[in-house]
């Protein structure tokens, strides 16, 4: 029969237990702390969830972190990337969802793995059976990172590299979305909310598949549904440029006629500017010359016109346009008018 413990034994393993059990119990500061960060790429929402550990003068690769093992990929928790949307690894297909980081590095290639499991505590339990997917990338040399840490670079409007930075190494693997289509997708559903009583709703709809050059029938067909919820300048001209993208030329004109009685000096104003900075010179006089005639008062019509008189070589002609413009316009408007008076060298 065992004797029992001494009273101050016995306590002392009970506390020493009881520490023990509260460490995982307890939100108590951790020595590789907690990071996020995200990006968005087009409306595709991307985050990677990890804990940062430090070199503190170790060696890392080879050492702390052997090669051809599965690493935990940070301290503590598995990191984690969650996309809100499918995507591309490399290339590869990947569902949204959220999944946990290992990799397996060596000295010259690096195997990432995206796991089902996205909430073991560390590599202990990895398991490939859970593998989502796995992609094999090339490390490359990196500016000394004391902390492990990840970053997106490599920005483009439909992809982004992930970056792991620790050390002097940096691997990185590139993440893809299909951004055109996600958002024709995620346009389809905003307009069957209440938003779809709304002329500028699908006007923008139009616009954006316009300004993609996709799906121009669709742009069209949202372009007239705009009109129909409201008849505006913005939309008449929206349809005006996806009629002439569909080379429809013989319905332009009325579009753009229709555009311009609907349009404020302001609009039209802007219109025939975009039109100048565009070379379209003809098409852009033949605005400022409308909105002279339809808003004479307005000190903005005389400014137009002295930009087409300047882009004619009328320099007289400009010069009294803009004097008609700076006697006409509000104080906050004629330091810009001297500006301009100043480019056209009047």
């Amino acid at each position: 029969m065992k004797k029992p413990l001494p009273l101050f034994i016995a306590l002392s393993f009970a506390l020493a237990q009881l520490a023990a059990a509260q460490s995982f119990v307890l939100d108590l500061p951790l020595k590789s702390q907690r990071a996020e960060v995200s990006q968005r790429i087009g409306l595709t929402e991307i985050t990677v969830r990890y804990h940062r550990p430090l070199v503190n003068g170790r060696k890392i690769w080879g050492g702390l972190v052997p090669y051809g093992k599965v690493w935990r990929t940070g301290a503590n928790v598995i990191p984690t990337i969650t996309v809100s949307d499918p995507v591309t690894i490399e290339g590869q297909p990947l569902d949204r969802g959220t999944y946990g980081l290992h990799t397996i590095p060596s000295p010259d290639r690096w195997t990432i793995i995206f796991s089902k499991n996205s909430t073991s505590w560390g590599s202990f339990t990895y398991d490939p059976a859970e593998d989502e997917l796995r992609v094999t990338v090339t490390p490359r040399p990196s500016p000394m990172h004391e902390a492990l840490t990840f970053d997106f670079d490599d920005l483009q409007p439909d992809s982004a590299l992930v970056t792991l930075r620790w050390d002097m190494l940096a691997v990185p693997f590139r993440v893809a979305v299909d951004v055109r289509g996600i958002t024709q997708a995620r346009i389809r559903e905003q307009l069957r909310g209440q938003r779809r009583w709304m002329w500028n709703t699908w006007n923008d709809a139009s616009a954006y598949l316009l300004s993609e050059n996709i799906a121009l029938d669709d742009a069209l067909a949202y372009a007239n549904r705009s009109i129909k919820e409201e008849d505006r300048f913005e939309n008449e001209l929206t349809k005006s440029k996806i009629l002439r993208a569909l080379g429809r030329e013989a319905e332009v004109a009325a579009a753009q006629q229709r555009a311009l009685e609907l349009g404020t000096a302001a609009q039209l104003h802007d219109f025939a500017v975009s039109l100048l900075d565009a070379k379209e010179n003809e098409q852009a006089f033949a605005v400022f010359r409308a909105n002279a005639a339809k808003h004479p008062a307005a000190w903005m019509a005389h400014e137009g016109l002295a930009r087409m008189y300047a882009a004619q070589g009328k320099r007289g002609d400009a010069a009294k346009e803009l004097e008609r413009a700076m006697a006409a316009a509000p104080a906050e408007e004629k330091s810009g008018l001297a500006e301009l008076a100043k480019r056209l060298s009047l």
